[in-house]
């Protein structure tokens, strides 16, 4: 039976959406590792948001403006509709700033990511992870959003028995 021409671009940007958000999720989940809490995450409402006094008025930002307030010079390393990533090179620390056109698309990158766990500092349609997460309540002071605690899926690693 043959598709329809909507039906079928509609499917390819559905795939490339998808491709996009999987790549975000890899790339973050090599440049950080999750701590090893096993908490789930909660579902954040934007009226759970706080603005942080230093920041005014930040989300939705844009990963220069966030990277500013935390005080780097971001590399881009992502630039799609979906989102765009920059990473954050310190002396104290590296961390990932992601930001999204929409709120949608922050969702389903988290949904993603929960594959990996990790901590999270989560705000209207941005996020920051770091290698070093209790760097994310130092960053949410200047930032306001919310730490998120994402659970793994998989084996966790436990003492073998032999």
């Amino acid at each position: 039976m043959p598709q329809h021409p909507e039906q079928t671009q509609a499917s390819q940007w559905g795939r490339a959406g998808r491709l996009v958000v999987g790549l975000a999720v890899v790339s973050l989940a090599t440049a950080c590792s999750g701590g090893g809490e096993k908490e789930a995450a909660g579902t954040i409402k934007p009226s759970e948001v706080s603005a942080a006094p230093a920041a005014g008025v930040v989300a939705p930002a844009k990963v220069e403006v966030i990277a500013n307030l935390t005080g780097c010079k971001p590399k881009i390393r992502i630039e799609a509709d979906e989102l765009r990533q920059g990473l954050c090179h310190t002396k104290e620390v590296d961390y990932l700033i992601t930001t999204f056109p929409a709120e949608e698309y922050k969702q389903s990158w988290l949904d993603a990511a929960s594959v990996y766990g990790g901590k999270y500092l989560v705000g209207s349609r941005w996020i920051v992870s770091a290698k070093e997460p209790e760097m994310l309540e130092r960053f949410q002071d200047k930032l306001g959003g919310t730490v998120q605690q994402l659970r793994g899926m998989g084996p966790s690693a436990a003492p073998s028995g032999s």
